[in-house]
């Protein structure tokens, strides 16, 4: 009987140090990888989101800002992270959906190696012209455009970006050959723009958001179905008559491929707490962005929709990044 008091004892002291499997698992951090620099928007929405998802997941949850290839470094590191449910990654739709079209070689495959949890955003695209254009509205636009052919041109942050393949969607719905001009990144994009060095530029709403307000750009339309709840006078590229140009980006988030269900699941319900949060909605809002949510279903159904949207738009830019 002594004995059999001792070993119950040891069990019951191995329990309490070292936890149970679930206990042990909650323990441990969450990393969340993010393929981009600190500061830009993936990063501010991503730590706006953790903050309220580490309260949820009873258990540390950090961000590791993993710059590089356009994200697609980030999406190699969660590719070969252990599927134990401590890692995951907030990505553009670009990681997953655009580039396995424009690169012959990619170091991962997103129907195999990336388990999906959930999307976290959607946003907008603008089309922004300098302050000084004779432009007002799109028809105006047209209309220049086809008076003056040699200013036909448009200029997006890269290459192979969405607010690239989003401008040669305009380019089609315009009906007009739309030249493609990339730049180094959204801040000189909007230099460009603002100095009448570029006749239009296409990014995010929320990149245009502060120019705009002062009166340094004029934004002649939105890409949502809806207007944009932070530029509510402009109208979208539907209203203004163009129904074929309408288009959104996303974030979302991913685990690596063969994660437990059950680590999906825990990981799904913390970011749609998240999501509902009014601060976190009220904050979403401030950006322009659209609150995500949702199952990985809805996110699979997502990708899929998304590359049938821009597959034709893709191939007709005849854009390859190797």
């Amino acid at each position: 009987m002594k004995r059999r008091n001792i070993l119950t004892w040891a069990a019951l002291a191995t329990t309490l140090l070292v936890g149970t499997p679930a206990t042990a698992q909650s323990d441990k951090t969450l990393r969340v990888l993010v393929g981009f620099p600190a500061g830009v928007s993936i990063d501010v929405v991503t730590r706006i989101l953790t903050e309220k998802m580490k309260d949820e997941l009873k258990r540390p949850v950090i961000v590791d800002n993993r710059p590089g290839a356009g994200g697609r470094l980030a999406a190699d590191l969660l590719k070969s992270a252990a599927p134990d449910g401590n890692t995951v990654m907030v990505t553009p739709i670009v990681v997953p959906v655009l580039a396995p079209m424009v690169f012959t070689k990619l170091g991962y495959n997103p129907d195999t190696d990336f388990a999906p949890i959930g999307k976290v955003c959607d946003f907008s695209f603008a089309l922004a012209v300098p302050a000084n254009s004779p432009a007002k509205n799109l028809k105006e636009y047209a209309a220049w455009l086809k008076a003056n052919p040699q200013q036909a041109n448009f200029g997006s942050p890269a290459a192979g970006s969405l607010p690239h393949f989003f401008g040669v969607m305009i380019g089609s719905a315009l009906n007009v050959d739309m030249v493609h001009v990339p730049f180094n990144g959204g801040a000189a994009l909007q230099s460009a723009v603002l100095g009448g060095h570029a006749p239009a530029g296409i990014d995010v709403v929320m990149e245009w958001q502060q120019n705009a307000k002062s009166g340094k750009v004029n934004v002649l339309a939105t890409s949502g179905a809806q207007r944009s709840k932070v530029m509510p006078d402009v109208p979208t590229f539907k209203e203004q008559g163009f129904p074929d140009a309408v288009g959104q980006g996303w974030f979302a988030m991913y685990a690596p491929a063969k994660t437990p269900q059950a680590s999906i699941e825990e990981i799904n319900k913390a970011l749609n707490k998240a999501l509902a949060n009014p601060e976190v909605r009220e904050r979403f809002a401030s950006l322009g962005l659209e609150v995500g949510g949702g199952s990985p279903a809805d996110l699979q159904k997502t990708m899929q929709e998304d590359a049938k949207r821009w597959s034709p738009v893709v191939k007709k830019s005849g854009f390859r990044a190797d």
